[in-house]
């Protein structure tokens, strides 16, 4: 058949159209590398790893045979390394890491999703420390980072609440670096050079089944109420490469915090069957259940640590809202 001149040109777009559309999912690859940390913030995580969420909803989309590959680091700082050098895709750690990344890299960097926060412990097994202004010169604590770990921004903010502006590195010199697991055997080591430990669930739920150890303060107080505290977060570059696995992995993130909603005990078994943690299961869900916790990947109150960071430089910009450092897929919800 002989084409017309309009029905060549039509014919000639068509198949430049398809030669750019019908590679997107071919090129996509079929690997994914998320990393997350120890403790009851990463619950979606580990929910997600177990019943193979991303691999279902990448499958759903398109994309089959997916492999996911997992791993635990206990640093945040450790973690930005890792996203940097591109060890891993996404990163789950405390937000104050991806802002302090998104910063050093001018936003190439930037948040897919929240994913949860909790109450967190300031503990102690100095029977002296009573209040933040309590800590001596030998009093040793342990964060999973220094200086920049969520449990550090939580710290530095305690410390301008009691001596006022500027003092929020008073305890520098007392942090020391420990993964959450460590830090817990440190803290029950009567002879251990580390006595106290900013604390996540359920690391201290249980730590203070010791009679050595109690209470200093708790984050929410802090903070003034519930925030997000671990988040999702990856290079520009990976996120637009790999558009079916990210929407995939925001899918996962929702179905496993809609299990732990409206299921928090399946949720605390799928948990402790992985962790092996010391504690119950009527515990955990008491933890997952406990006014002030939050499961979500819709962050909340997030601009809370941004705003902290840059007031003491260790961002250099303020950014005006939470979407200026969280990609675009989630913009239309109702984060904070």
């Amino acid at each position: 058949m002989k084409l017309t001149p309009r029905l060549s040109c039509l014919v000639a777009c068509l198949a430049v159209c398809a030669a750019f559309a019908a590679p997107a999912t071919a090129a996509e690859s079929n690997e994914f590398r998320v990393a997350r940390q120890p403790g009851l913030v990463y619950l979606q995580a580990v929910i997600m790893e177990e019943r193979k969420l991303i691999e279902k909803h990448a499958a759903a989309l398109g994309l089959k045979d997916v492999k996911v590959n997992w791993s635990i680091i206990t640093s945040g700082g450790v973690m930005t390394e890792a996203i940097l050098s591109d060890s891993i895709d996404v990163a789950i750690t405390g937000v104050s890491n991806m802002l302090l990344a998104w910063g050093k890299t001018n936003g190439s960097i930037k948040m897919i999703t929240g994913m949860a926060g909790t109450p967190y412990y300031m503990l102690t097994r100095n029977p002296a420390v009573r209040s933040i202004k309590d800590f001596g010169p030998d009093d040793r604590i342990a964060v999973p980072t220094i200086r920049v770990s969520m449990q550090a921004m939580i710290m530095g903010m305690a410390l301008e609440q009691a001596w006022g502006p500027g003092q929020h590195g008073k305890l520098d010199s007392n942090q020391v670096q420990l993964g959450h697991p460590e830090a817990l055997q440190a803290l029950l080591s009567s002879q251990h050079e580390v006595n106290s430990h900013f604390s996540i669930p359920p690391f201290q739920e249980i730590e203070m089944k010791s009679s050595l150890v109690h209470i200093v303060f708790v984050s929410t107080d802090v903070l003034g109420g519930p925030a997000t505290v671990s988040n999702c977060w990856a290079k520009k570059s990976v996120v637009d490469a790999n558009p079916i696995k990210v929407k995939a992995f925001i899918a996962a993130v929702d179905e496993a915090s809609e299990l732990v909603a409206n299921d928090p005990k399946t949720a605390a078994e799928i948990y402790l069957a992985v962790t092996k943690e010391k504690i119950s299961v009527d515990e955990l869900v008491a933890v997952i259940k406990q006014p002030g916790a939050i499961f979500s990947a819709t962050p909340q109150r997030s601009m809370l640590w941004a705003d902290y960071m840059a007031r003491i430089g260790l961002i250099k910009q303020k950014p005006a809202s939470w979407k200026d450092y969280t990609f675009p897929n989630i913009y239309d919800r109702n984060g904070s």
